[in-house]
């Protein structure tokens, strides 16, 4: 059983490395991190059954339209925290109780249900799926809530051969991930004789939960994602404020005489991100310039911090236009007083044709960057063009798409 534990450590420890992958990609270690994991990413977003894996199915980018998608964003940072420090909690109680060679903790949480660690990761790891949401961060952490109730099977296993009838009472008393009157809903499920085709079942019922769950998530996403069409052009606003700004003036900036000639030498269709000219995210487009690398700056506690502990105001965009000192700078007003917006203009290469959202967001298609235009929309003046290099600012990484 040593082996065994040893293995679902292994694995409870590689869903973390995947799901921490937001804060490590910021980090200096980003370099190290991509080369064990890029491959891994890159094999499944080439294969057709596999592409999904490395998908998005949660707004990371783009402000999240709507207030059920910034609710889900809150949760997961609620969840992120409360589930550490609920996890270090328990852990102070039961190594309190182990010094002190006071048996086994029944008191606290630990009063209603008898394993609140693993429902505290199993919280932790949700948070994280919601704060970086790649489908393979889901359904890892499946796998993990899975590997969590084996560890508590054989836990108890151990402490009924330990404590004997002091254990077992307490076994009947209390739920085992929720307290006993919830976990009562499971009688519903088939196989009541059968312990180990029940939890089967239900490892079952919670794959098909989380997986179609982020399914319906991605497509509630992209529906309601701030878009503008025309002809092969889909314009995405980053901020939603902007959306307006598409309707009235995205047509002009594509008829400017350098934007045009570009399009005109480009085919397929064309997806514009439409950001502030300092969107810190923007590396995740295209490569930009090198302020836009966050990983080559020294500010990754600081964004990490940001990223989970101001969940509210990310939503109002204040996070859109931060850290300045990283080399970008903070205009975005011309001496005119016209607003500077930055357009990215990327090549969409898919075996789907159209704009529509199912080829523009499709999970298969590639987007090939093509070049970047600062315009001055309220007096339509190009102020800068410059083409843009493949890849983004994490090379060949696949990165969201909204």
């Amino acid at each position: 059983m040593t082996r065994s534990r040893g293995l679902f450590g292994g694995i409870i420890i590689l869903y973390f490395i995947i799901a921490l992958e937001v804060l490590i990609m910021i980090s200096p270690f980003a370099a190290f991190f991509y080369a064990a994991l890029n491959p891994v990413l890159l094999f499944l977003a080439q294969g057709p059954a596999t592409a999904w894996l490395a998908a998005f199915f949660l707004p990371h980018m783009v402000l999240p339209p709507g207030l059920f998608l910034q609710a889900v964003r809150v949760v997961g940072s609620v969840l992120f925290v409360g589930g550490m420090v609920t996890f270090l909690v328990c852990a102070g109680q039961v190594y309190f109780h182990k010094v002190f060679q006071r048996g086994p903790a029944f008191g606290g949480l630990y009063r209603w249900i008898r394993h609140p660690q693993y429902l505290a990761l199993g919280a932790t790891g949700l948070g994280l799926a919601i704060l970086w949401p790649r489908f393979l961060t889901i359904v890892l952490w499946v796998v993990m809530a899975g590997l969590y109730y084996l560890l508590a099977r054989d836990e108890e296993r151990r402490m009924v051969n330990q404590f004997g009838d002091r254990y077992r009472e307490y076994v009947a008393r209390t739920g085992m991930f929720l307290p006993r009157g919830l976990e009562r809903a499971t009688d519903l499920l088939p196989f009541r004789k059968s312990p180990e085709l029940r939890s089967l079942l239900g490892f079952v019922l919670l794959v098909v939960v989380a997986v179609g769950g982020a399914f319906a998530l991605r497509a509630y996403t992209i529906a309601r994602l701030p878009l503008w069409s025309k002809g092969r052009v889909t314009a995405m606003a980053i901020l939603p404020g902007d959306s307006i700004m598409l309707e009235h003036r995205m047509a002009d900036v594509l008829e400017l005489p350098d934007v045009k000639s570009r399009l005109d030498q480009s085919s397929g269709t064309i997806l514009v991100y439409v950001v502030p000219q300092q969107y810190v995210m923007q590396g995740m487009i295209a490569d930009t310039g090198p302020q836009w690398r966050l990983y080559k700056h020294h500010q990754t506690l600081a964004m990490i911090a940001d990223w989970i502990f101001h969940p509210f105001r990310h939503l109002q965009g204040d996070h859109m236009v931060a850290h300045h000192d990283m080399g970008g700078g903070s205009r975005t007003i011309t001496a005119a007083g016209g607003m500077i917006r930055r357009f990215i203009f990327l090549r969409l290469d898919s075996t789907r044709q159209g704009n529509t959202t199912t080829h523009v967001f499709g999970i298969t298609t590639t987007r090939i960057p093509q070049f970047f235009a600062d315009v001055d929309i309220q007096n339509m003046i190009l102020l800068d063009i410059h083409s843009l290099g493949p890849g983004t600012g994490w090379g060949r990484v696949p990165t969201p798409m909204f």
